[in-house]
């Protein structure tokens, strides 16, 4: 199950900016699992007063980012905090490619497709470890 989640969320050509469908994934499979949910838009005013900002040369205009909470009955012990980005780097150019970046196959025991590895399996694994 986690391995087929992976490849649907690798699917997604989720270029900075365009992340809308894979944040879409994420948002129902917590959903399904009960978290809390919660979607905002970021505001680069409000950001821009944090000591650690740095600007940036895309607009956040539609941009949103996704989160669930999990509030157990009894509030005992530590929190965690499991998180990642699901935004990817650009494919380049298409000839460079030998199949579509978003196929996700795996060969040999290894997943290939754009955000494979940085940051869409540990997306999953953040899931299925909840």
């Amino acid at each position: 199950a986690q391995l087929s989640f992976t490849r649907e969320l690798v699917r997604h050509p989720s270029l900075r900016t365009r992340e809308g469908s894979a944040q879409d994934l994420l948002y129902a499979a917590m959903a399904e699992r009960g978290l809390e949910m919660d979607r905002w838009e970021l505001d680069p005013a409000d950001l821009s007063t944090h000591e650690g900002f740095g600007p940036v040369a895309v607009s956040y205009e539609n941009v949103t980012n996704v989160g669930g909470t999990s509030r157990p009955a009894a509030g005992r012990g530590r929190s965690l905090i499991l998180n990642g980005h699901d935004d990817v780097v650009p494919e380049g150019p298409a000839e460079a490619w030998s199949r579509s970046p978003w196929d996700a196959p795996v060969i040999d025991g290894w997943m290939y497709g754009r955000g494979a590895g940085d940051m869409k399996a540990g997306l999953a694994a953040n899931l299925f470890a909840f």
